[in-house]
């Protein structure tokens, strides 16, 4: 069964009074006019012990010389995409236009969609950590694995990487990111909760993300969803080089979009709190080439004979 209807609400709303129905984040159950489950209530997996997100300790990542480049198709394709308000982030409907292999991923995945998690404070809207530390903004694109395309027959099987989610860590940069704008224009038609809208200018995702020789270097690790039900089969994919949005364009997040249909609650902090990573291991892509490959004396000697020679002369 496709995944696409769940990742479409973003996994929120099932027929039952379950808790699942009636999660929200933890600015939402502080208000007073919010009855819902924060993230230490949620329900579905969100208590089981394989949770996301994480802080990544870079230095204790190990190097998997099998995490090489991805492969990036449709993600070149520009296009007026469509823009929800899901009530919990905004979302980018991405309808199976682009998709992703490589990577050391163990099939190719198809893009559903790709929402974001912000705050006001710029060291506090990311949902991951890298050591310890947070960001302005994360967003996630998600893809679902497709059908047929898994290496062998046991990998096919495995549960744990039906979906791939490549997590892009966004800081405040000194320039407006121009990639960004019509997304960032796009916010003041989807104020509420399941209002829908249309960018007014195409855009392709290379657009929203850093140059693609940069995409080299990630971090790896096998987790879950970040909203309810929380289910563990993700496959994730933290990139090491940071978005650079205008702090304009990050705050306009928080100041156009709601979490109510009264527009009393700005959206904003929708975070979930950092999981324990317990027993297992993040990777790390290989490096293809160091700042400083050999040790520093090293790349003294011959700066220091060059400088000799030009003195004596």
């Amino acid at each position: 069964m496709r995944l696409l209807p769940a990742l479409l609400a973003l996994a929120a709303a099932r027929p039952s009074a379950s808790a699942e129905s009636h999660w929200c984040y933890d600015i939402q159950a502080r208000a007073s006019n919010y009855t819902c489950l924060g993230p230490s209530q949620w329900g579905g997996d969100c208590q089981k012990n394989s949770q996301s997100p994480i802080n990544i300790v870079t230095t204790k990542a190990q190097v998997d010389p099998d995490l090489g480049p991805f492969s990036f198709s449709g993600y070149d394709k520009k296009q007026k995409w469509k823009v929800q308000n899901s009530g919990h982030s905004v979302m980018v409907l991405l309808e199976d236009e682009a998709s992703i292999a490589g990577g050391g991923l163990a099939a190719q995945y198809r893009a559903v969609q790709l929402h974001l998690h912000w705050s006001e404070e710029l060291n506090g809207g990311s949902e991951h950590a890298l050591d310890g530390g947070r960001f302005a903004m994360e967003m996630h694109i998600v893809h679902e694995k497709e059908k047929g395309t898994s290496r062998n027959e046991k990998e096919a099987q495995d549960s744990k990487d039906e979906i791939a989610v490549l997590a892009f860590l966004v800081e405040a940069g000194s320039e407006e990111n121009d990639g960004f704008q019509p997304l960032v224009e796009a916010l003041s038609y989807v104020p509420r909760p399941e209002m829908n809208t249309e960018m007014k200018e195409s855009i392709s995702l290379f657009d929203l993300l850093p140059k693609k020789e940069k995409l080299r270097h990630y971090y790896r690790y096998l987790g879950s969803l970040t909203t309810p039900d929380c289910q563990e089969k993700v496959v994730w994919t933290v990139f090491q080089e940071r978005i650079q949005l205008h702090k304009d364009q990050i705050l306009t997040f928080s100041q156009k979009l709601y979490y109510d249909k009264e527009q009393k609650l700005r959206m904003t902090e929708n975070v979930r709190p950092l999981q324990q990573q317990g027993q297992r291991l993040v990777f790390k892509s290989q490096a293809p080439g160091q700042l400083l490959p050999l040790p520093l004396p090293a790349l003294l000697v011959p700066t220091f004979t060059c400088l000799t020679a030009g003195f004596l002369q």
